[in-house]
């Protein structure tokens, strides 16, 4: 079993993520590396989102882990997918997380008095 620790850098946590889910990158006819179609990995996240909307929407817990609510869970999995993503295309995630915080600090339509305005950011 790998080790997974809360500790754990966010380049830690790439790499490991995607060294655990390995197999999710194998040709199970082959047996060997495969590339993988990003549009579909992207859906793969996707489907993780809205199982959390709707384990939210009903107020559900987990299945697999029944001490956590469902949206917990499902995000967690979507975090998974996005960083196995990461490690699977060498994207260096955690450099780009933090250049993005970095600039959306700065960014005009983030800032309340902008959100405020007619056809303001809602969101």
């Amino acid at each position: 079993m790998i080790e997974v620790n809360r500790n754990m850098t966010m380049d830690e946590l790439v790499k490991t993520i995607h060294e655990i889910h390995a197999n999710w990158w194998i040709d199970l006819e082959t047996g060997k590396r495969k590339e993988r179609n990003v549009g579909e990995l992207l859906c793969l996240v996707h489907s993780e989102i809205s199982e959390g909307m709707e384990g939210h929407r009903k107020n559900l817990m987990d299945d697999h882990l029944p001490h956590r609510s469902m949206i917990e869970v499902e995000l967690a999995d979507a975090l998974i997918r996005i960083m196995d993503i990461a490690g699977g295309l060498n994207l260096d995630l955690p450099g780009a997380v933090i250049e993005k915080l970095i600039y959306n600090q700065q960014r005009a339509d983030h800032k309340l008095e902008k959100r405020r305005k007619e056809g303001g950011k809602a969101y």
